[in-house]
């Protein structure tokens, strides 16, 4: 695919999209209200209207899908890792002439993420020391909080709305009083960001907790999450499937 002129401020959304879920296999294409998955994810990405979107994937099953609902996609290797490494070489395929300041990563299993999140994870990056801007909600459900497929983000204060992202944990945590949240999975990266972080190792704690996101804090670079309201639906399983069906077309 050749590269493309970049719009509104340079910023570019990538949404990794794998068939080869280890939980849900093929969970792209499972249908929602008429449609596949990702082409809700893709359609919120662009309602958002903060740049172009890519679908970046390495099944052709996938990419047909998106550009049969009008969308971009491109084919990346089969061997990624991460959705991280999927989207720098996506990045690399359709912004060779690196236009792209400001790459966001969707996670393409979030078809109900508002276009307001898409558009408020940005904010993040207005303050010029932060590599990475996420976003974050406060975990109203008890269960929820001691739940190890919920991820917890722990930061501290550093604006109305904002936390600087000091560890991201599957555990119940921090101890004491006060507001846990749950860390929604959408990253806004500096493009210079993007390329360090994967050439960097996996870290030790990233090994652990089998998150990717800590391998950036143990390199020092800084995370801000902004906080939202609610967090998005997510997909994962077959009950979280079946949860996102009954919530978008009722069935």
């Amino acid at each position: 695919m050749r590269g493309f002129t970049m719009s509104h401020h340079d910023v570019l959304v990538l949404i990794p999209a794998r068939m080869a879920s280890t939980r849900l296999p093929g969970k792209p294409l499972a249908d929602i209200a008429g449609e596949p998955l990702i082409v809700h994810v893709l359609r919120r990405a662009e309602a958002a209207r903060v740049g172009a979107v890519v679908v970046a994937t390495d099944s052709g099953a996938i990419a047909t899908a998106v550009e049969k609902a009008g969308g971009r996609a491109v084919l990346t290797g089969s061997d990624h890792k991460s959705g991280s490494d999927r989207i720098h070489e996506a990045l690399g395929i359709v912004d060779p002439e690196r236009r792209a300041r400001i790459v966001i990563n969707l996670q393409g299993d979030l078809p109900t993420i508002p276009a307001s999140g898409i558009r408020a994870v940005l904010s993040a990056l207005d303050e010029a020391a932060v590599d990475i801007g996420t976003l974050a909600a406060e975990i109203s459900d008890e269960s929820a909080k001691n739940d190890p497929n919920v991820v917890k983000v722990v930061g501290s204060p550093v604006a109305p709305g904002r936390l600087r992202a000091l560890y991201f944990t599957r555990a119940r945590a921090p101890a004491g009083e006060g507001p846990l949240f749950h860390h929604v999975g959408i990253y806004a990266y500096r493009r210079e960001a993007l390329d360090r972080f994967v050439s960097l190792p996996e870290s030790y704690l990233e090994q652990r907790e089998r998150l990717e996101q800590l391998r950036a804090l143990e390199a020092g670079m800084r995370i801000d999450a902004v906080l939202v309201d609610s967090p998005p639906v997510e997909v994962n399983t077959a009950e979280e499937l079946a949860a996102a069906r009954v919530l978008m077309d009722g069935r």
